[in-house]
Protein backbone atom coordinates (compact mmCIF):
# COMPACT_ATOMS: atom_id res chain seq x y z
CA UNK A 1 0.00 0.00 0.00
CA UNK A 2 3.03 2.48 0.64
CA UNK A 3 6.44 3.48 0.43
CA UNK A 4 9.11 4.59 2.72
CA UNK A 5 11.42 7.61 0.68
CA UNK A 6 13.95 10.16 1.35
CA UNK A 7 13.69 14.04 1.15
CA UNK A 8 16.57 15.49 1.92
CA UNK A 9 17.92 14.22 5.19
CA UNK A 10 14.24 13.62 6.07
CA UNK A 11 12.35 10.30 5.65
CA UNK A 12 8.69 10.90 4.17
CA UNK A 13 5.86 8.04 3.63
CA UNK A 14 3.35 7.67 0.85
CA UNK A 15 0.22 5.36 1.46
CA UNK A 16 -3.41 4.88 -0.61
CA UNK A 17 -6.52 5.41 0.63
CA UNK A 18 -9.81 5.21 -1.99
CA UNK A 19 -7.52 5.43 -5.28
CA UNK A 20 -5.82 8.83 -3.32
CA UNK A 21 -2.04 9.05 -2.68
CA UNK A 22 -1.34 10.66 0.42
CA UNK A 23 2.07 12.08 1.39
CA UNK A 24 3.69 12.40 4.95
CA UNK A 25 6.49 13.80 6.76
CA UNK A 26 8.14 11.34 9.37
CA UNK A 27 9.44 14.39 10.97
CA UNK A 28 12.54 11.70 11.51
CA UNK A 29 16.03 10.80 10.04
CA UNK A 30 15.63 7.57 11.03
CA UNK A 31 14.27 4.85 8.39
CA UNK A 32 13.08 2.85 11.85
CA UNK A 33 10.37 5.81 12.40
CA UNK A 34 9.23 6.74 8.97
CA UNK A 35 8.53 2.73 8.84
CA UNK A 36 6.86 2.73 12.04
CA UNK A 37 4.19 5.60 11.07
CA UNK A 38 3.40 3.84 7.82
CA UNK A 39 2.49 0.70 9.59
CA UNK A 40 0.10 3.06 11.20
CA UNK A 41 -1.26 4.69 9.03
CA UNK A 42 -2.00 1.66 7.27
CA UNK A 43 -3.26 -0.43 10.13
CA UNK A 44 -5.90 2.86 10.52
CA UNK A 45 -6.81 2.29 6.95
CA UNK A 46 -7.55 -1.63 7.34
CA UNK A 47 -10.11 -0.40 10.25
CA UNK A 48 -11.92 2.06 7.72
CA UNK A 49 -10.32 5.14 9.83
CA UNK A 50 -9.14 8.66 9.02
CA UNK A 51 -5.24 7.80 8.37
CA UNK A 52 -4.44 11.47 8.87
CA UNK A 53 -5.09 11.18 12.60
CA UNK A 54 -2.32 9.38 14.61
CA UNK A 55 -3.20 7.47 17.56
CA UNK A 56 -0.19 9.20 19.43
CA UNK A 57 -1.74 12.41 19.38
CA UNK A 58 -4.76 10.86 21.33
CA UNK A 59 -4.12 11.82 24.71
CA UNK A 60 -6.06 10.43 28.76
CA UNK A 61 -7.45 13.38 28.56
CA UNK A 62 -9.63 13.27 25.64
CA UNK A 63 -10.85 9.69 26.19
CA UNK A 64 -11.71 10.98 29.41
CA UNK A 65 -13.62 14.14 28.70
CA UNK A 66 -15.59 11.80 26.11
CA UNK A 67 -16.52 9.46 28.76
CA UNK A 68 -17.94 12.11 31.12
CA UNK A 69 -19.94 13.56 28.34
CA UNK A 70 -21.19 10.06 27.94
CA UNK A 71 -22.53 9.80 31.54
CA UNK A 72 -24.14 13.68 31.39
CA UNK A 73 -26.26 12.43 28.63
CA UNK A 74 -29.89 12.95 29.93
CA UNK A 75 -31.06 10.05 28.02
CA UNK A 76 -29.16 7.62 29.29
CA UNK A 77 -28.90 8.84 33.30
CA UNK A 78 -25.81 6.55 35.20
CA UNK A 79 -24.31 7.54 38.39
CA UNK A 80 -21.97 10.38 37.99
CA UNK A 81 -20.83 10.16 41.42
CA UNK A 82 -19.44 6.66 41.40
CA UNK A 83 -18.01 7.56 37.80
CA UNK A 84 -16.21 10.94 39.44
CA UNK A 85 -14.35 8.69 42.13
CA UNK A 86 -13.13 6.25 39.90
CA UNK A 87 -11.52 8.96 37.49
CA UNK A 88 -9.97 10.51 40.65
CA UNK A 89 -8.08 7.89 41.63
CA UNK A 90 -7.48 6.91 38.06
CA UNK A 91 -6.43 10.47 37.10
CA UNK A 92 -4.04 9.97 39.64
CA UNK A 93 -2.03 7.18 37.76
CA UNK A 94 -2.87 8.16 33.77
CA UNK A 95 -3.25 11.52 33.57
CA UNK A 96 -0.92 13.28 31.03
CA UNK A 97 -0.53 10.13 29.42
CA UNK A 98 -0.83 9.72 25.30
CA UNK A 99 -3.26 6.81 25.02
CA UNK A 100 -0.58 4.39 23.44
CA UNK A 101 1.41 4.52 26.65
CA UNK A 102 -2.18 2.93 28.23
CA UNK A 103 -1.07 -0.41 27.22
CA UNK A 104 -2.36 -3.45 29.17
CA UNK A 105 1.35 -3.86 31.01
CA UNK A 106 0.24 -0.22 32.11
CA UNK A 107 -3.18 -1.59 33.35
CA UNK A 108 -1.60 -4.26 35.09
CA UNK A 109 0.78 -2.31 37.17
CA UNK A 110 -2.26 0.15 38.20
CA UNK A 111 -4.66 -2.65 39.53
CA UNK A 112 -1.27 -4.20 41.38
CA UNK A 113 -0.70 -0.29 42.63
CA UNK A 114 -4.49 0.19 44.00
CA UNK A 115 -4.09 -3.19 45.54
CA UNK A 116 -0.98 -2.42 47.54
CA UNK A 117 -3.18 0.97 48.74
CA UNK A 118 -5.87 -1.12 50.20
CA UNK A 119 -8.75 -1.00 47.56
CA UNK A 120 -10.92 -3.84 47.61
CA UNK A 121 -11.60 -5.74 44.43
CA UNK A 122 -15.36 -4.59 44.11
CA UNK A 123 -13.65 -0.67 44.03
CA UNK A 124 -11.10 -1.46 41.65
CA UNK A 125 -12.97 -3.18 39.33
CA UNK A 126 -15.71 -0.38 39.02
CA UNK A 127 -12.49 1.60 38.05
CA UNK A 128 -11.33 -0.82 35.66
CA UNK A 129 -15.00 -0.62 34.05
CA UNK A 130 -14.60 3.28 33.71
CA UNK A 131 -11.12 3.00 31.50
CA UNK A 132 -12.47 0.05 29.73
CA UNK A 133 -15.68 2.42 28.99
CA UNK A 134 -13.49 5.22 27.95
CA UNK A 135 -11.23 2.99 25.27
CA UNK A 136 -14.90 1.88 23.84
CA UNK A 137 -15.99 5.03 23.27
CA UNK A 138 -12.62 6.35 22.01
CA UNK A 139 -12.71 3.79 19.21
CA UNK A 140 -16.35 4.72 18.12
CA UNK A 141 -15.45 8.23 17.65
CA UNK A 142 -12.32 7.44 15.82
CA UNK A 143 -9.56 8.57 18.16
CA UNK A 144 -8.11 5.36 18.86
CA UNK A 145 -7.93 1.84 16.23
CA UNK A 146 -9.36 -1.24 17.95
CA UNK A 147 -5.61 -2.73 18.12
CA UNK A 148 -4.85 -0.05 20.39
CA UNK A 149 -6.96 -0.94 23.02
CA UNK A 150 -5.24 -2.51 25.72
CA UNK A 151 -6.58 -5.75 27.58
CA UNK A 152 -8.55 -4.89 30.70
CA UNK A 153 -8.88 -7.95 33.11
CA UNK A 154 -10.82 -7.83 36.08
CA UNK A 155 -10.05 -9.03 39.62
CA UNK A 156 -12.31 -11.58 41.21
CA UNK A 157 -14.56 -10.41 44.05
CA UNK A 158 -16.09 -11.58 46.91
CA UNK A 159 -19.32 -12.46 47.92
CA UNK A 160 -22.54 -9.96 47.78
CA UNK A 161 -22.64 -7.67 50.48
CA UNK A 162 -25.06 -8.36 53.33
CA UNK A 163 -25.93 -5.10 54.87
CA UNK A 164 -29.14 -3.83 55.47
CA UNK A 165 -30.79 -1.77 58.88
CA UNK A 166 -32.64 -3.04 61.56
CA UNK A 167 -35.42 -0.43 62.24
CA UNK A 168 -33.55 0.75 65.20
CA UNK A 169 -30.58 1.24 63.51
CA UNK A 170 -32.89 3.33 60.81
CA UNK A 171 -33.80 5.40 63.81
CA UNK A 172 -30.41 5.99 65.49
CA UNK A 173 -29.32 7.26 61.43
CA UNK A 174 -32.25 9.06 61.34
CA UNK A 175 -31.46 10.89 64.70
CA UNK A 176 -28.15 12.00 63.81
CA UNK A 177 -28.01 13.52 60.15
CA UNK A 178 -28.81 17.07 59.52
CA UNK A 179 -32.11 17.67 59.04
CA UNK A 180 -32.05 17.93 54.79
CA UNK A 181 -30.93 14.99 54.53
CA UNK A 182 -33.36 12.83 56.76
CA UNK A 183 -36.32 13.07 54.12
CA UNK A 184 -34.00 10.93 51.69
CA UNK A 185 -32.95 8.51 54.23
CA UNK A 186 -36.74 8.09 55.30
CA UNK A 187 -37.78 7.68 51.34
CA UNK A 188 -35.02 5.30 51.65
CA UNK A 189 -35.51 3.22 53.78
CA UNK A 190 -39.29 2.98 53.14
CA UNK A 191 -38.69 2.62 49.23
CA UNK A 192 -35.57 0.61 48.44
CA UNK A 193 -35.19 3.25 45.27
CA UNK A 194 -31.60 3.90 44.01
CA UNK A 195 -29.75 7.08 45.76
CA UNK A 196 -29.69 9.14 42.24
CA UNK A 197 -33.77 8.15 41.97
CA UNK A 198 -34.44 9.13 45.16
CA UNK A 199 -32.19 12.90 45.21
CA UNK A 200 -33.07 13.77 41.58
CA UNK A 201 -37.06 12.89 42.08
CA UNK A 202 -38.94 16.17 41.18
CA UNK A 203 -42.38 17.56 41.98
CA UNK A 204 -43.74 16.68 38.56
CA UNK A 205 -43.25 13.10 39.19
CA UNK A 206 -45.50 13.52 42.56
CA UNK A 207 -49.10 13.18 42.54
CA UNK A 208 -50.26 14.00 46.44
CA UNK A 209 -54.35 13.77 45.72
CA UNK A 210 -53.74 9.84 44.46
CA UNK A 211 -50.93 9.41 46.97
CA UNK A 212 -48.55 7.73 44.35
CA UNK A 213 -45.06 8.63 42.47
CA UNK A 214 -44.66 7.64 38.77
CA UNK A 215 -40.79 7.72 37.13
CA UNK A 216 -40.58 7.79 33.74
CA UNK A 217 -38.30 4.73 32.03
CA UNK A 218 -35.59 7.66 31.33
CA UNK A 219 -35.57 7.95 35.58
CA UNK A 220 -34.44 4.17 36.43
CA UNK A 221 -31.49 3.04 36.03
CA UNK A 222 -33.01 -0.17 34.44
CA UNK A 223 -35.25 1.48 31.80
CA UNK A 224 -38.25 0.29 33.53
CA UNK A 225 -41.11 2.74 34.55
CA UNK A 226 -42.30 2.47 37.80
CA UNK A 227 -45.04 3.28 40.40
CA UNK A 228 -44.98 3.95 43.82
CA UNK A 229 -48.14 3.85 46.46
CA UNK A 230 -46.93 6.35 49.00
CA UNK A 231 -47.07 4.74 52.60
CA UNK A 232 -48.07 7.11 55.14
CA UNK A 233 -44.89 7.86 56.57
CA UNK A 234 -43.79 8.79 52.94
CA UNK A 235 -46.92 10.89 52.06
CA UNK A 236 -46.42 12.81 55.57
CA UNK A 237 -42.70 13.51 54.66
CA UNK A 238 -43.46 14.28 50.90
CA UNK A 239 -46.03 16.82 52.36
CA UNK A 240 -43.88 18.68 54.87
CA UNK A 241 -41.43 18.59 51.86
CA UNK A 242 -43.82 20.97 49.68
CA UNK A 243 -44.73 22.93 52.59
CA UNK A 244 -40.86 23.65 52.36
CA UNK A 245 -40.56 24.03 48.48
CA UNK A 246 -38.97 26.98 46.46
CA UNK A 247 -40.28 28.50 44.22
CA UNK A 248 -37.43 27.78 41.41
CA UNK A 249 -36.66 24.44 42.51
CA UNK A 250 -38.18 21.48 41.06
CA UNK A 251 -36.40 18.61 42.99
CA UNK A 252 -38.29 17.36 46.25
CA UNK A 253 -35.24 17.01 48.05
CA UNK A 254 -32.83 20.54 48.45
CA UNK A 255 -31.15 22.57 50.50
CA UNK A 256 -31.59 25.69 50.72
CA UNK A 257 -33.18 25.38 46.65
CA UNK A 258 -29.77 23.78 45.54
CA UNK A 259 -30.35 19.44 45.02
CA UNK A 260 -28.23 17.59 47.47
CA UNK A 261 -25.98 15.42 45.37
CA UNK A 262 -23.29 14.24 48.01
CA UNK A 263 -24.03 13.89 51.44
CA UNK A 264 -20.78 11.29 51.89
CA UNK A 265 -19.28 13.59 54.78
CA UNK A 266 -22.43 13.94 56.67
CA UNK A 267 -23.30 10.29 56.36
CA UNK A 268 -20.14 8.79 57.66
CA UNK A 269 -20.36 11.27 61.06
CA UNK A 270 -23.89 10.19 61.36
CA UNK A 271 -23.12 6.32 61.39
CA UNK A 272 -20.35 7.08 63.40
CA UNK A 273 -22.23 8.67 65.87
CA UNK A 274 -24.82 6.49 65.54
CA UNK A 275 -22.77 3.46 66.23
CA UNK A 276 -22.75 1.64 62.90
CA UNK A 277 -19.58 1.60 61.41
CA UNK A 278 -19.42 0.29 57.51
CA UNK A 279 -23.20 0.71 56.57
CA UNK A 280 -24.21 1.88 53.38
CA UNK A 281 -26.66 3.87 51.90
CA UNK A 282 -27.07 0.90 49.49
CA UNK A 283 -28.10 -0.98 52.25
CA UNK A 284 -31.49 0.49 52.50
CA UNK A 285 -32.26 -1.39 49.08
CA UNK A 286 -31.45 -4.81 50.67
CA UNK A 287 -33.66 -3.28 54.06
CA UNK A 288 -36.70 -2.64 51.86
CA UNK A 289 -36.67 -6.21 49.78
CA UNK A 290 -36.19 -7.95 53.16
CA UNK A 291 -38.89 -5.71 54.93
CA UNK A 292 -41.24 -6.56 52.11
CA UNK A 293 -41.14 -9.93 51.63
CA UNK A 294 -40.85 -10.54 55.48
CA UNK A 295 -44.18 -8.52 55.43
CA UNK A 296 -46.24 -10.73 53.44
CA UNK A 297 -46.11 -9.04 50.30
CA UNK A 298 -45.21 -11.17 47.05
CA UNK A 299 -41.97 -11.50 45.96
CA UNK A 300 -43.31 -10.34 41.79
CA UNK A 301 -45.01 -6.93 43.55
CA UNK A 302 -42.07 -6.43 45.38
CA UNK A 303 -39.77 -6.30 42.89
CA UNK A 304 -41.63 -3.87 40.70
CA UNK A 305 -41.72 -1.66 44.19
CA UNK A 306 -37.96 -1.69 44.58
CA UNK A 307 -37.44 -1.74 40.65
CA UNK A 308 -35.22 -4.91 40.22
CA UNK A 309 -35.79 -5.95 36.82
CA UNK A 310 -34.27 -9.94 37.66
CA UNK A 311 -35.04 -11.80 39.89
CA UNK A 312 -31.37 -13.43 40.77
CA UNK A 313 -30.25 -9.75 41.78
CA UNK A 314 -33.56 -9.58 43.89
CA UNK A 315 -32.89 -13.56 45.66
CA UNK A 316 -29.20 -11.88 46.32
CA UNK A 317 -30.78 -8.54 47.87
CA UNK A 318 -33.22 -10.45 49.95
CA UNK A 319 -31.36 -11.43 53.10
CA UNK A 320 -31.69 -13.51 55.74
CA UNK A 321 -30.63 -13.28 58.94
CA UNK A 322 -30.53 -15.49 62.76
CA UNK A 323 -33.74 -13.86 63.45
CA UNK A 324 -35.61 -15.03 60.42
CA UNK A 325 -34.01 -18.41 61.00
CA UNK A 326 -35.18 -18.83 64.36
CA UNK A 327 -38.49 -17.53 63.32
CA UNK A 328 -39.20 -20.09 60.63
CA UNK A 329 -37.64 -23.09 63.28
CA UNK A 330 -40.73 -21.99 65.55
CA UNK A 331 -43.22 -22.03 62.57
CA UNK A 332 -41.91 -25.13 61.51
CA UNK A 333 -42.08 -26.68 65.30
CA UNK A 334 -45.34 -24.96 65.80
CA UNK A 335 -47.11 -26.57 62.57
CA UNK A 336 -45.45 -30.07 63.55
CA UNK A 337 -46.97 -29.45 66.54
CA UNK A 338 -50.65 -28.64 65.53
CA UNK A 339 -49.97 -31.98 62.64
CA UNK A 340 -49.04 -34.85 65.38
CA UNK A 341 -51.99 -33.33 67.82
CA UNK A 342 -54.14 -33.55 64.50
CA UNK A 343 -53.43 -37.27 63.70
CA UNK A 344 -53.70 -37.93 67.55
CA UNK A 345 -57.40 -36.79 67.41
CA UNK A 346 -58.10 -38.56 64.19
CA UNK A 347 -56.65 -41.92 65.40
CA UNK A 348 -58.57 -41.59 68.86
CA UNK A 349 -62.22 -40.80 67.49
CA UNK A 350 -61.24 -43.83 64.46
CA UNK A 351 -60.48 -46.31 67.35
CA UNK A 352 -64.23 -44.96 69.59
CA UNK A 353 -65.73 -45.65 65.92
CA UNK A 354 -64.52 -49.02 66.21
CA UNK A 355 -65.55 -49.91 69.21
CA UNK A 356 -69.09 -49.08 68.83
CA UNK A 357 -69.42 -50.92 65.95
CA UNK A 358 -67.99 -53.81 67.66
CA UNK A 359 -70.54 -52.74 70.81
CA UNK A 360 -73.40 -52.58 67.84
CA UNK A 361 -72.39 -56.25 66.33
CA UNK A 362 -72.85 -57.82 69.93
CA UNK A 363 -75.79 -56.40 70.70
CA UNK A 364 -77.45 -57.86 67.54
CA UNK A 365 -75.67 -61.14 67.66
CA UNK A 366 -77.73 -60.96 71.70
CA UNK A 367 -81.07 -60.12 69.79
Amino acid sequence: MGTVYKRGNIYWIRYRKDNKNFFESSKSKKKTVAESMLRKREGRIEEGLDPGVGYDKTTYEMLRQNLIDDYLNPKKPKNIERLNASLKHLDSYFKGLKINRVTTSKVKAYRTFRLEEGACNGTINRELAALKRMFNIGWEDELIGKNNIPHIGMLEEGYPRQGYFEHDEYIALLKNLPVDIRPIITFAYHSGWRKNEIVNLTWDKINLKDRIINLRPQDTKNRNARLLYMDDEIYNMIRLQSIKRYKDCPYVFHRNGQPIKDFRGAWKKACKDAGLSGKLFHDFRRTAVRNLTRSGVQEAVAMQFTGHKTRSVFDRYNITNEDDLKSAAEKQAKYLKNAVVTKSVTISQNADNGKEKEQAQVINISK
